[in-house]
C-alpha cells in the first residue's frame, strides 16, 4: 500500500495535493500496488476547513469519498512491511507517526524550493503539477486543472506577480492555456476568501482547530492557533458561541 499523507492542518493546499498525487501514482504504479490519498486529520475536524470542503462541492466531489487519518491504522501496515509513505507540505511526521518514519519513500516539501527572504508562499500543489505535467501530462482534465489552480491561487492569495513564484505563474499559465474555459483568477480568489472568513455553522472549538500548529522541544507542546475572522467579528462571535466552549481545547491531543 502507497500512502500519501498531508500535512497537519488539512489546508486546501495539502488536501488538493494529497489527492492529486495518489491519482498520480495510481495511474503510473505497478497493478499490484493499492494508492491510497490520507487526509492528516480526524474526520470530525473537516467540518471547519470551509474552503476546502466549497471547492469540492462545486466539482461534487461527496465528503465521503476521502480516507481520513483515524480511519486507516498505517502502524499496521508498517509492523507487516506493506506500507509506502509519500509525505506533502512537509517532511516532518507528527510525534504519534515517528515510527513510520522507516515507510517514506518521497517528501514533497515547497518550503526546500522557497526563498524565505522573499516571503513568496510555498505551495505543494505547484511541485504536484510540475511532475504530473512533466510525467504524464494527459492525466490533467479539466476538473483536476480545476482543483489544482484553486489551490495555487488561494496560497497566493493575490494577483500581484511579486507574490508569485515564477514556478507558480508558469504554471498557471500552462493550464490556463490547456484549458480556456476555466474561470477568471479573480472570481476564484473572491469566492475562496468568501468562504475562508465565513464562520457561519462553525462552533468556535473548529475554528480554533484549523489552523492549529504544534511546536515541541520533545518535552512540551505548544499549540499555536490562527483564526480566520476580523476583528470586528471576534466579540459576537465569543458573545453567541461562548468562551466556555473552548475549555475542551485544553483537553485535545494535537
Amino acid at each position: 500500500v502507497h500512502v500519501v499523507l498531508g500535512s497537519k492542518p488539512c489546508d486546501l493546499d495539502s488536501l488538493i495535493s494529497t489527492l492529486t498525487y495518489a491519482y498520480f501514482l495510481d495511474k503510473v504504479s505497478p497493478s499490484d500496488t493499492l494508492c491510497l490519498p490520507v487526509l492528516n486529520i480526524p474526520r470530525r475536524d473537516f467540518s471547519c476547513f470551509t474552503e476546502t470542503r466549497f471547492i469540492l462541492e462545486e466539482l461534487k466531489i461527496p465528503e465521503s469519498f476521502h480516507i481520513f487519518r483515524d480511519e486507516i491504522n498505517l502502524h499496521q501496515l508498517n509492523a507487516e512491511g506493506k506500507l509506502s509513505l509519500t509525505l506533502v507540505n512537509s517532511n516532518i511526521l507528527t510525534s504519534e507517526d515517528e515510527s513510520l518514519e522507516s515507510a517514506v519513500v518521497k517528501v514533497i516539501n515547497p518550503d526546500e524550493q522557497c526563498d524565505r527572504s522573499l516571503e513568496l508562499q510555498a505551495c505543494s500543489s505547484t511541485l504536484v503539477v510540475k511532475e504530473i505535467l512533466q510525467k504524464a501530462p494527459e492525466l490533467i482534465t479539466q476538473q483536476l486543472a480545476y482543483l489544482l489552480r484553486g489551490s495555487i491561487l488561494f496560497k497566493c492569495m493575490s494577483l500581484e506577480a511579486d507574490r508569485m513564484t515564477e514556478q507558480q505563474e508558469k504554471v498557471l499559465s500552462v493550464l490556463e492555456e490547456k484549458f480556456p474555459d476555466l474561470p477568471p483568477r479573480e472570481e476564484i480568489i473572491s469566492a475562496l476568501q468568501e468562504t475562508q472568513f465565513n464562520a457561519q455553522g462553525v462552533n468556535i472549538e473548529e475554528v480554533m482547530l484549523k489552523d492549529l500548529k504544534e511546536i515541541s522541544d520533545g518535552e512540551i507542546k505548544v499549540a499555536i492557533s490562527t483564526v480566520y475572522m476580523t476583528l470586528e467579528i471576534v466579540p459576537w462571535y465569543v458573545k453567541n458561541n461562548g468562551i466556555n466552549k473552548l475549555e475542551p481545547l485544553g483537553e485535545l491531543k494535537v
